[in-house]
């Protein structure tokens, strides 16, 4: 009985599922405490801010919500405008970062002569450029898309840049005695190459443009969640604030989700980790 009950692929995802009930569990009995409620809310009042936020007709006053919860019709305009934000900047930095690391990983003498450019400007704290940004783009989505891409932008880069450069020197050598030009082996040896890299990447930038998009609504906006999670920042109401989180969150799990399906469909040539120790 007991080894069932051991994580495994086949129950993995009930462990996971336990984890989180633990979780919303154990913050409920502690949110009896007002002191505890106040800093970090209630999960029944962030559920029915979420649920107010989607559902916003019919949702009357109750016993549990006693002040209704009114709806908010206009998160969808919110939440649309921050994943346009995010899937623009994911897309522009996803593309600006494999070509500039291919290039520079084909290209040895820019790179020798770029580097320090590139090692300083990965350095900047990126939240600088926010009012630059605005300043430049105004206070529309382009100037949240640029202070996105910038935080897109370097892990992509750096990570096509090293798996380029992490192409076997054996391979490269028998692909150019067979004949292979120099656009063969890009298309059949270094992206290939690269391709682990480029996804294990994109996972980390799925967060990152979420990051970047909320913090430039922060800093100057009309829309957004993030413009809802700083005007409730503004009232102290936390409940709505961890509703935010809890609906940008669901969301990046979504586009990560897509991202995971997108490399499985791509990465089917590579072999997985239980057949490679069979082999």
């Amino acid at each position: 009985m007991w080894r069932y009950l051991k994580p495994s692929e086949s129950n993995l995802r009930l462990w996971q599922l336990g984890l989180l009930l633990l979780i919303l569990v154990g913050w409920h009995l502690a949110s009896r405490n007002q002191q505890f409620a106040f800093f970090l809310g209630e999960p029944i009042l962030v559920a029915g801010r979420v649920w107010s936020w989607f559902m916003p007709f019919g949702f009357g006053p109750s016993a549990l919500f006693p002040d209704g919860l009114p709806g908010n019709a206009d998160i969808y305009l919110h939440l649309g405008t921050t994943l346009l934000e995010t899937v623009l900047a994911f897309g522009i930095g996803t593309v600006l970062g494999l070509a500039c690391g291919l290039w520079l990983a084909l290209a040895p003498t820019a790179s020798a002569i770029l580097d320090p450019y590139i090692k300083a400007a990965n350095s900047m704290p990126r939240v600088i450029l926010a009012p630059i940004f605005s300043l430049w783009l105004g206070l529309g989505i382009w100037s949240k898309v640029a202070l996105a891409v910038t935080l897109v932008f370097f892990i992509v880069f750096f990570n096509v840049y090293q798996g380029v450069k992490e192409v076997s020197p054996v391979v490269l050598a028998n692909a150019r005695m067979l004949g292979a030009s120099q656009r063969q082996l890009l298309r059949t040896v270094y992206l290939p190459s690269a391709t682990s890299w480029v996804f294990s990447s994109l996972h980390t930038s799925v967060g990152l443009a979420f990051v970047g998009a909320v913090v430039g609504e922060y800093l100057g906006s009309a829309r957004g969640v993030g413009y809802l999670i700083l005007q409730a920042e503004g009232t102290f109401d936390v409940n709505t604030v961890f509703a935010g989180i809890v609906v940008l969150t669901a969301f990046a799990l979504v586009l990560d989700g897509i991202v995971g399906k997108i490399e499985k469909r791509l990465m089917k040539w590579q072999p997985r980790t239980g057949e490679t120790e069979k082999l």
